[in-house]
This record gives C-alpha cells, structure tokens and sequence, in this order.
C-alpha cells in the first residue's frame, strides 16, 4: 500500500509488486478484478525504479483506480447481468438443485455459506454451455476443428487460440451482451483457419459475424466491469 501522497493525491493506492525473470524493463497496469495497480520489475531491478514511474504516471494511475466500478459480489438481492440482461440471485436453502435460472432470477439452494461458489458454477457451466454452441457453429462454417473448449478466469485476454486448436475463454463473457460473446468466439475460432491478425484473418471474422465493432468497443467500455463482478 502506498502512503497518501506518493502519487501526488491524497489517497490511499494500493500496490502489487512482482518481480519477473521475462521482464525487461519496468512496467505497471491496473489489475481490475483486484482494484489495485500492480507493478512489474527486472528481476535485478530496484523498487525506487518503480516508484518513479509510479510517481510519473500519477495521474493516469488515479483516474484509471478511479473509474473502476465498485467490486459487486454475489450474494441474496444481488443484481448480476446474464447475456447482457440483468438477472437478480435469490437464495432458497429449502430448494435443491445447486444454481438454477427461473426466468430472470437465479436461485441457488442450498447452505448460505456455498452460495457464492455456486453462483460462479453455474456462470461457468452456463458460459461452457452457449460458447460451445456458438464455436461448433462458427467452426462448422469456416471448415475448421476444434480440439478443445476451455473455460478460464484472466485479467487481460476474453479468449485466445492455442496452435494444437484448443480455445479458451474468460467465463465472464456469459455475463456480456449475447453480441459480444459471439463476437470473441467468432474471432478465436477464426484463429484455427488463420494464427495471425491478417486481412485475411479479418475477413473470416467478418464472414462469422457482423458485430466486430460494436463487440470491441463494448469490450473497451464494459469489460473492466465484469472483472469486478464476484
């Protein structure tokens, strides 16, 4: 944690400090999920290094801690979006059946203290689920075979293709707009026709589905968020 004032305001920021054998200079970006700014050093490298950039992208770093949305956890009464929609989570002990949808309401039975866990199962289940659906169809279209689908938690990438064909994707994108979802499954499928961002990867893209702009700029913009939902 930095005292207040060591990035010229006077407010508490909380630092992540990592040390990497990859790294080669100084680095430092916002961990959205955690709320805190985390900074990368050369194994050899002094902290006072980091605290200078720090000290010099003061600003940046308080206007992006800033415009994160507030950590929303799940809980009773709590309001999560599900495909875009908003869905609220009702607790029912008496009830059985781990997480389940009723309309626009997830229930999740069960002792108060698993609520949270299966809350995020069902997510995840949910998530598998339709990316599945989606990525056969699109694969279907482009000619392509996919290995296999995995589900991931990460800070900075929605989804990513491996050379062996394997996709992978943040489960959090359940909670985007059903669009959006496409969109990044489209763009990862299109990877096993084309490992590159070419014109020709771009045009497979285009040819799967209709809403790359409208994804990435609604990714820009709403991303971050979902990182703090849980």
């Amino acid at each position: 944690m930095l005292r207040p004032g060591v990035l010229g305001a006077p407010v508490d920021c909380p630092v992540r400090w990592c040390r990497s054998a990859r790294a080669r200079r100084v680095s430092l970006r916002i961990d959205a999920r955690a709320g805190e700014v985390v900074v990368t050093l050369p194994m050899r490298t002094a902290r006072r290094a980091g605290m200078a950039l720090l000290t010099t992208h003061a600003a940046w770093v308080m206007q992006r801690l800033a415009a994160l949305s507030p950590a929303l956890a799940f809980a009773p009464g709590v309001e999560i979006p599900l495909g875009g929609r908003p869905h609220v989570i009702r607790h029912d002990p008496a009830a059985r059946g781990g997480a389940f949808l009723d309309g626009a309401t997830i229930v999740v039975t069960g002792a108060p203290e698993f609520l949270a866990r299966r809350v995020r199962d069902f997510l995840r289940a949910e998530a598998k689920r339709r990316i599945a659906v989606l990525a056969e169809g699109h694969a279907a279209t482009l000619g392509v075979k996919i290995a296999a689908i995995r589900l991931k938690d990460t800070n900075s990438r929605w989804g990513s293709c491996a050379p062996d064909g394997t996709l992978a994707f943040s489960w959090r994108l359940v909670m985007a707009p059903d669009v959006v979802l496409d969109y990044v499954v489209a763009h990862e499928v299109a990877h096993l026709r084309e490992l590159n961002h070419s014109s020709r990867f771009w045009a497979h893209v285009e040819s799967l589905t209709p809403n790359r702009e409208m994804a990435q700029d609604w990714l820009r913009e709403n991303g971050p968020a979902l990182l703090r939902i849980g």
